[in-house]
């Protein structure tokens, strides 16, 4: 927790993702008054957040045989998340993201990409892959060319094997510099299911009005979930439109991992043959819970929360 002085003084962006390189991240870190370490990572949040609602998954990501590394293989498999992908043994230290929180609950986020440098094809795993129902991409690994690759070939083996393909922009700077790539990617029906907030859609699309947004989504045919914080959601497919309101928090503590968590609810209760509507319903009630306290992950079972709100 910071104010915004704190923001200014050590030129962080406020309310996006900058990339650092390591020395920035321990300069940062030596700065940030009693910091929290919680594991992260915004699909890797997705695949926690759907453990707390009783879904099986596996993740695919690459970390090193360090410290951090190590208690982030050992917290995937405590959540029952598949995690298998081979430690890098030497290079980059495992990532890290220091998360500047101000108290408007806006978090503004440094990143040190480390180890998810080395993610590469080779780390695919192509049967995971084709035995999924989904595949969930995040745009946060187009700035890491390697990267960028391995997303593609899980796109291809997506498409030959029927899984469905889902990919969240991740952050406006993303959808400002991979324009073409991810549009190219949308008319080439490469995906499935579009994940944006509105400042991200409204920079992929180039518009200021969300009404434009919604028309994009329906030439371009496949499923919008347009996150729009307090606004709540509003889902699009063809044309079947579904506005969704917030679900209430008391208190927003820390936007973090609130799209991750949106996600989450919206592709369980898809999965699950549930109308879109309540699709968007579950997600709000998912990223909800995670805004009200610190961290990026679910503290409180969500799988309890979608009971109570009858979408199990």
């Amino acid at each position: 927790m910071v104010d915004d002085e704190f923001l200014a003084r050590h030129g962080i962006a406020k309310g996006v993702m900058t990339l650092v390189d390591e020395e920035r991240a321990h300069t940062l870190h030596a700065a940030f008054p009693s910091p929290r370490e919680i594991a992260g990572g915004s699909a890797a949040n997705t695949m926690a957040g759907l453990a707390s609602l009783g879904s099986q998954g596996a993740f695919i990501g690459k970390v090193k045989q360090d410290r951090l590394g190590a208690s982030f293989a050992t917290g995937m498999a405590e959540l029952g998340v598949n995690y298998a992908t081979r430690k890098s043994e030497k290079g980059p230290a495992t990532a890290c993201c220091l998360i500047a929180v101000t108290p408007d609950g806006e978090r503004s986020m440094s990143t040190y990409l480390g180890a998810n440098l080395e993610f590469s094809s080779a780390d695919v795993e192509k049967k995971t892959v084709a035995d999924a129902q989904i595949l969930y991409l995040e745009g946060y690994l187009w700035d890491a060319p390697r990267a960028k690759e391995a997303c593609l070939l899980a796109v291809e083996i997506a498409g030959a094997s029927g899984t469905k393909v889902a990919f969240t922009i991740s952050d406006p700077f993303l959808s400002h510099r991979y324009r073409n790539e991810f549009i190219s990617l949308l008319d080439k029906k490469r995906f499935d299911i579009l994940f944006a907030n509105e400042d991200e859609a409204k920079s992929l699309f180039e518009t200021d009005s969300f009404e434009s947004i919604v028309a994009r989504v329906q030439r371009w045919g496949g499923i919008g979930a347009l996150t729009r914080s307090e606004k709540g959601c509003v889902i699009v497919h063809g044309d079947e439109t579904h506005a969704v309101r917030a679900n209430p928090v008391d208190r927003v503590v820390d936007t973090t991992g609130a799209g991750d968590q949106f996600a989450a609810g919206f592709l369980y209760a898809y999965v699950r043959g549930k109308p879109l509507g309540a699709c968007g319903m579950l997600g709000t009630i998912a990223a909800s819970e995670v805004i009200s306290h610190l961290g990026a992950r679910p503290e409180t079972s969500l799988k309890a929360l979608a009971a109570r709100a009858g979408l199990d």
